[in-house]
């Protein structure tokens, strides 16, 4: 792969960033202000992303856009560097109709809905007029592994009828949320991997309930990880998506190209903390001393650079790397890249709390929500174990004996 943007990519970010410096960032003490009172939506969001659409910053995480739908189509490599500017803000991908996990959906609808369900839903998604959520996560088991989850969705004539618990639910706490992607099973005695569908739910069908919003870390993000129950509720059968038994194998495809969002926007957030953290270090003095004269803050500083740029530099090359073959054979650095971008993020950020000191922690400072969101990282879309998993399978898998041979060569060549 070309280390180098590409002409294309370097256009598109200098854009949004020139959009996020002009209208962005001077919303994000409103934003903050709102946020405390728990407001979802902000209520200046509809006037950013129209705005962001008539200036062609709209959908760009759609690699497989057409050229009849909105937006500007580009590939997950090139696409990522953007998304790395996006992330900066915590709300900011919204702005452009980039945010999870609306991009998720969409590329479902996209890979696997009819042509009715399209019209329904896709389009109108497209266009940003609501927002969506995808319910997979259960609190009575180990959802990390999707095999568990015991959601029950049950054929009954024409309909579905589904049941379960579902948590953590982005998009659930907004009044704008009209869609519901669910996954459960429709078929318990089918092989593990074939007992789960999804269904397309309206958020306003009876028997839908939000229990609660449920905080990380005790932070309020912007959209809402809620609680739900499902209880009786029908759907058509026409509501399925895929074939019945393509849960599994959907949610995979689903989660490749938005670990990279999620990645990128991770490292913008990395970049943040590292800047305020040398600002910290050139203006504050401490025992004679600016703070960077101290080689422990200095040493801080410079192991954050180099994790920041090798985190990069990986998700780069996984981004590249699904371009060219595809998720599925990029699975084991896709599972590198969520296992070691959201520690790396916790890391930098805890240094930077700790030499901005008490301000670190309070809320004068984005670094306490750094630090939220990267610790909340290492759990979502899989937690750390899990994908050290993947990636140990894929290291001590039989390459046809080729890696034995050569161990052999080399032990007899000493």
């Amino acid at each position: 792969m070309d280390f180098g943007y590409s002409d294309r990519c370097n256009e598109m970010r200098a854009r949004v960033q020139s959009f996020i410096d002009a209208h962005v960032i001077p919303r994000v003490p409103q934003a903050k202000q709102e946020l405390r009172g728990h407001t979802y939506p902000l209520s200046f969001m509809n006037d950013l992303r129209a705005l962001a659409r008539s200036e062609g910053l709209w959908n760009m995480f759609l690699s497989r856009l057409h050229d009849d739908e909105p937006g500007t189509a580009m590939s997950n490599l090139d696409y990522a560097p953007i998304a790395e500017i996006m992330g900066r803000v915590e709300w900011g991908s919204e702005v452009f109709n980039c945010n999870a996990p609306d991009t998720g959906n969409m590329e479902l609808l996209h890979m696997f809905a009819t042509p009715e369900q399209k019209k329904q839903w896709l389009a109108p998604m497209l266009n940003g007029d609501f927002h969506s959520a995808f319910a997979m996560t259960e609190p009575d088991v180990a959802s990390s592994d999707a095999t568990n989850i015991q959601t029950s969705i049950r054929r009954d004539g024409n309909d579905y009828v589904i049941n379960g618990r579902k948590w953590f639910i982005t998009n659930m706490a907004r009044s704008d949320t009209r869609l519901i992607i669910v996954m459960g099973k429709t078929d318990t005695s089918a092989a593990a991997h074939r007992q789960q569908s999804m269904v397309l739910v309206p958020r306003d069908t009876p028997g839908v309930e939000v229990v609660r919003n449920i905080t990380t870390l005790n932070h309020h993000s912007t959209v809402g990880h809620c609680e739900v129950i499902f209880r009786d509720v029908r759907v058509p059968v026409s509501n399925l998506l895929g074939q019945e038994g393509g849960g599994f194998e959907m949610s995979q495809a689903r989660l490749g190209p938005g670990r990279i969002h999620h990645c990128m926007r991770a490292i913008g957030q990395a970049e943040l903390a590292l800047e305020l953290m040398c600002e910290r270090a050139r203006d504050r003095k401490a025992f004679g001393k600016h703070l960077y004269e101290h080689g422990s803050v200095a040493d801080a500083i410079a192991l954050s650079r180099i994790e920041i740029d090798q985190a990069r530099l990986l998700v780069l090359r996984a981004a590249w790397l699904i371009d060219s073959v595809g998720a599925a054979r990029a699975r084991k650095e896709i599972s590198m890249i969520k296992a070691a971008v959201p520690s790396m993020l916790t890391r930098v950020a805890d240094r930077a709390i700790q030499v901005h000191g008490a301000m670190g922690v309070s809320p004068d400072t984005p670094l306490a929500d750094i630090y939220t969101n990267g610790r909340t990282m290492r759990i979502v879309d899989g937690p750390d174990a899990v994908h050290l998993r993947v990636i140990a399978r894929a290291e001590l898998k039989d390459d046809g004996g080729d890696r034995r041979k050569r161990i052999t060569n080399f032990v007899a060549s000493r």
